[in-house]
């Protein structure tokens, strides 16, 4: 709580100044100085403004002065202005007058290329020698419609009407972009953050500043990186998971792409990139993911105008069945849970409805239903303790009143204030004033049922996340010194790539059950081996050089004597020297032979900007062609680990199919947790695979068969947060 009053504190300059000082003011008009003075005028402003320019004496009717530091009053706030080479000498006199907070809007900062680097870094360090907090800079500036301050301080084309959702985003032509498009939404703000180049001010302090601001309900997001993952998540999670007093967190993030180049020595290294990294953010955090700006604010408008549902599920009420169908349809698609309504509620809808009205959830109330049917049926389904939630759907009839049914949704939201209630009026001509009664009473309206049911899905997502339980990340009693031994000794080698014995026993360090490979350097060592293993056997190939064995003939299973056993050697032998003539063959592995289980696999990619990402999904041969996986990032709480698993197909297996007994979750989230603590605590680790965890039924826990290690050769390669 102490960081969140500091950012409070902080941060109150810039948010809510008393005094602001433009620094680059202009009469020209279609300046970017002339731009935001105007528009800090015109969005009504209530404190006191001083344009600075040394070129002239006033600017929009307003005195100006020459430098900040002939201002007599003392300012809050400072927005800038001027040329980039200039920035430094600017915030130098900003010091000078003890400015308590700035935003730069000037660009040719670290966008621009090295010199550009090199001054952000400068000024971002005068910023601090003289404790400036500072917005930007390359961004568009800030706004706060808060009636009581009611300020935009940025060049954007208008300010936008007060309401419940604050935005924060790095790109000012988004950010722009964005402003406009809520108008045609009608969705309101409090707040409006545009960040730049985050110089200083990032996502995680604007976060912790809007954690606490009573006027913030929906926090939107534009997100091209973050600074600080963990501190990202731990900042979000506290937000998302306040039960009825969270605050829903919505992002779009862009710029998906791989970062660095996916190695090859392991599946994890194949199939975790940036984009996996994000979602794992993201799922952790309880944030809620958009793939389009449409969805941001169709959720958006959902989240700031209606409660979040409270665990029940939706009921759907329409005037033609086949709208009532597409969002039966969408229900499936999108995940929504419909409510199964109540006897009580079924026999008291008989009685007001039509007898070939569709009363099973979604309800067809049929065409010639009026405003009366629909506040009657609505009252019904509302007063039904299996609902929490309803889509009302209309679609254009001739003489139907939209506006009347416009002030029914409404009086029957107030009466059961309690429950989400989504407009679907598909009338697209004439609906303007339907449209203004909802708006003005703060309940949203689609245009397709398919729209509306979207979000009131991520609404009751939503509502389940921020249920959730505070993170308990479990510290296990591990074997460190003898994993962090061979990690060494492997590096003394000049090696960066372990399987086989030595892999093994890091697992068994850090508390995994595991089979016990065995090395033979030859037939005979392998046959006096395989006796004292006992059978049946596995076979597998040992090379540094060799990372896929099953892919060059290197493995043979279930062998159950000794002739087997010598046809099984000569066989991979001969297999590994045909594909792989070059490669260095240690010898062959001896394992024991274990079945009856179900093939999963989990792994570990070090990401180099947010650190190791944990994996899970599917495991054996085909991974990499069903690409069954999830990710999330280290360290991992048991919620953590056990919505990784819900969000597999893996996850049913588990569960037992076509009278399967259940099989041993518990003992998946437990290797995934321990395998969190070893990556974490051994950040060496780029890499590593456990292909196939064998896991038996339900309480019999489960068994490494295979593990593939990466580690870092020394140099930067290890996460700079990490060392």
């Amino acid at each position: 709580m102490y960081e969140l009053r500091m950012s409070q504190e902080s941060l109150r300059s810039i948010v809510s100044p008393k005094s602001i000082a433009v620094i680059g003011a202009s009469n020209r008009p279609e300046s970017i100085g002339n731009a935001v003075v105007e528009n800090i005028l015109n969005g009504g402003y209530r404190g006191k403004l001083y344009p600075i320019n040394p070129s002239t004496t006033e600017v929009l009717g307003i005195k100006c002065y020459a430098s900040v530091i002939d201002v007599p009053e003392s300012i809050d706030l400072a927005v800038i202005i001027v040329p980039s080479k200039t920035v430094p000498q600017v915030l130098e006199d900003c010091g000078k007058k003890k400015v308590k907070g700035a935003i730069i809007i000037s660009a040719g900062f670290k966008e621009s290329g090295k010199e550009g680097r090199m001054l952000e870094e400068q000024v971002a360090q005068i910023a601090k020698k003289h404790g400036i907090r500072l917005v930007g800079p390359n961004c568009v500036g800030l706004i706060n419609s808060t009636p009581e301050v009611s300020l935009n301080a940025s060049f954007t084309k208008r300010m936008p009407k007060f309401g419940t959702v604050s935005l924060v985003s790095q790109s000012g032509a988004i950010c722009g972009a964005m402003l406009e498009y809520a108008k045609i939404k009608a969705v309101g703000f409090s707040k409006v953050f545009s960040l730049g180049n985050k110089a200083d001010i990032n996502e995680n302090d604007v976060l912790s500043f809007l954690s606490q601001d009573p006027t913030t309900k929906v926090v939107l997001m534009y997100v091209e990186d973050l600074a600080d993952a963990n501190n990202f998540i731990r900042i979000a999670s506290d937000m998302t998971r306040r039960g009825v007093n969270s605050k829903p967190i919505l992002a779009m993030k862009v710029g998906q792409s791989t970062i660095g180049t996916k190695a090859i020595a392991s599946h994890t290294g194949a199939l975790a990139g940036s984009a996996e990294a994000y979602d794992a953010i993201f799922k952790q955090a309880g944030i809620i993911k958009t793939e389009t700006l449409e969805q941001l604010f169709d959720y958006a408008l959902a989240f700031s105008y209606q409660p979040v549902p409270r665990g029940g599920g939706c009921v759907v009420v329409s005037n033609a069945g086949g709208p009532a169908a597409i969002t039966a349809d969408a229900s499936v698609r999108y995940g929504l849970k419909l409510a199964k309504l109540s006897e009580k509620t079924i026999n008291g809808l008989k009685t007001i409805l039509p007898k070939n009205a569709m009363i099973i959830n979604p309800i067809d109330m049929i065409g010639d239903s009026d405003t009366v049917r629909y506040e009657k049926a609505l009252r019904f389904v509302l007063q039904d303790e299996n609902v929490d939630s309803c889509i009302v759907i209309s679609t254009p009839l001739f003489l139907f009143d939209n506006e009347a049914l416009a002030n029914v949704i409404v009086k029957i939201s107030k009466e059961f204030k309690e429950k989400t209630v989504l407009a679907c009026i598909t009338s697209f001509m004439e609906n303007e004033d339907a449209e203004k009664i909802l708006d003005s009473n703060h309940v949203p309206q689609y245009s397709f049922p398919e729209t509306a049911t979207a979000a009131l899905a991520v609404m009751q997502e939503f509502g389940a996340m921020a249920k959730r339980p505070p993170p308990k990340i479990e510290k296990y009693a591990v074997d460190k010194a003898a994993a962090r031994k061979i990690i060494d000794d492997i590096k003394k080698e000049g090696r960066t790539y372990l399987a086989g014995p030595q892999a093994m026993k890091i697992l068994r360090s850090y508390g995994f059950a595991t089979v016990e490979p065995v090395l033979a350097r030859n037939e005979e060592e392998c046959v006096q081996m395989a006796a004292k293993v006992g059978y049946p056997l596995v076979l597998k190939i040992s090379s540094p050089d060799i990372v896929h064995k099953v892919d060059v003939g290197g493995v043979e299973i279930d062998l159950k004597n000794e002739t087997e056993v010598r046809n099984a050697f000569q066989k991979i032998m001969n297999s590994v020297k045909k594909a792989k003539p070059d490669a260095v063959i240690r010898g062959i592995t001896i394992e024991q032979f274990v079945k009856d289980g179900k093939e999963m696999i989990i792994g570990s990619k070090r990401d180099p900007q947010f650190g190791p990402l944990i994996m899970f999904g599917t495991g054996g041969i085909y991974v990499s062609i069903f690409n069954d996986v999830s990710f999330g990032l280290a360290p991992l709480s048991d919620f953590d680990a056990s919505k990784m698993i819900d969000s597999t197909k893996a996850s049913k297996i588990l569960a037992g199919t076509r009278g399967e007994k259940p099989y041993d979750r518990l003992a998946v989230i437990d290797c995934l947790k321990r395998l969190s603590q070893m990556v974490t605590e051994i950040p060496e680790i780029l890499e590593l695979d456990v292909n196939p965890l064998l896991v038996f039924e339900k309480g019999k826990g489960c068994k490494a068969l295979d593990v593939r290690i990466v580690i870092s050769d020394g140099g930067n390669q290890v996460h700079k947060t990490q060392q």
